[in-house]
């Protein structure tokens, strides 16, 4: 918007300025039954120290809710209360931004000091909602993105409308062999691995680096997939030696409420700053850009 202000304001841009609305709305859907009147939410965050912690702060002032702490919450008889200058007050939905092992030192990794104890047990009884679900982060896994064509067909019956990308499980002997054989050509990446890091760009990559990744795979074939190199959109780029053609994808928001989804008209596309590259992470150098929707 600031490198084309006019081409801006010469279209109906959808607009996103509302995606804080969105997301309260549906917390708020997700609160429990037994919530009394209107629920409470609460955004839980690390602290401080936290390198998120910014958005953190950002998103609890947008969405007009509290920023807490686990210190700041407790349980009692199966209900979590947060400690307010009036007294305990009753929280019904924490959206949370704690990994699921630092969540409740009861339950999970007893060394915490970023969770609540008993939080799990409230959650079980079905006293307080938990935004995203305990687990959900198996959906990080690349290797349940293999799986997804069978889910649906297991559960809703239905052929997936979106094709997924062919994927190879090194786990798989078959798999782990035809991978070795065409290590040249594929993108193989850590089943766990996140940030750009770990991972193999076959044609990109030297004889050295692939004979170390041969042997990455044979030590431990179940810690990878592999996946054809696909040819990424292009879009032009302000870059040092002016506009250029840069490799991009687009992470959409996509609310998942109690009755409905919301699909806020926009996105995230990151953008690989490097000539060339595939990886458009942050971490691995990449960038951001705006991401319009023409509103119809």
């Amino acid at each position: 918007m600031r490198l084309f202000p006019e081409l801006f304001n010469r279209h109906r841009i959808a607009p996103v300025a509302h995606y804080p609305d969105l997301l309260l709305e549906t917390l708020r859907s997700l609160a429990p039954d037994s919530a009394p009147g209107e629920p409470t939410v609460v955004l839980l965050t690390p602290g401080v120290y936290n390198s998120a912690y910014y958005e953190h702060s950002f998103l609890a002032d947008k969405l007009g809710i509290e920023l807490v702490e686990g210190r700041d919450l407790f349980v009692k008889a199966g209900i979590v209360y947060m400690r307010t200058t009036q007294g305990p007050k009753r929280v019904d939905v924490i959206y949370r931004r704690v990994d699921d092992d630092f969540l409740d030192p009861l339950t999970f990794r007893p060394d915490s000091a970023l969770g609540v104890a008993g939080l799990m047990s409230a959650y079980q009884a079905g006293n307080v909602t938990l935004s995203n679900a305990v687990g959900t982060g198996i959906a990080d896994d690349k290797a349940i993105y293999s799986y997804m064509p069978d889910i649906l067909k297991f559960y809703l019956g239905e052929e997936p409308i979106l094709k997924n990308v062919p994927t190879w499980r090194c786990r798989e002997p078959d798999h782990l062999a035809y991978v070795l054989d065409h290590l040249e050509e594929l993108v193989v990446k850590e089943v766990h691995g996140s940030g750009g890091y770990g991972m193999l760009i076959g044609p990109a990559a030297d004889k050295a680096q692939i004979a170390s990744f041969r042997t990455k795979l044979k030590l431990n074939p179940k810690g990878f997939i592999a996946q054809p190199t696909l040819a990424l959109s292009t879009c032009p780029t302000c870059v040092e030696e002016g506009v250029a053609p840069r490799h991009v994808d687009l992470r959409p928001f996509v609310l998942t409420g109690r009755d409905r989804v919301r699909i806020v008209p926009g996105g995230l596309t990151r953008v690989a700053l490097k000539k060339g590259s595939l990886v458009v992470n942050s971490s691995q150098g990449g960038g951001t850009k705006d991401t319009w929707v023409l509103d119809s």
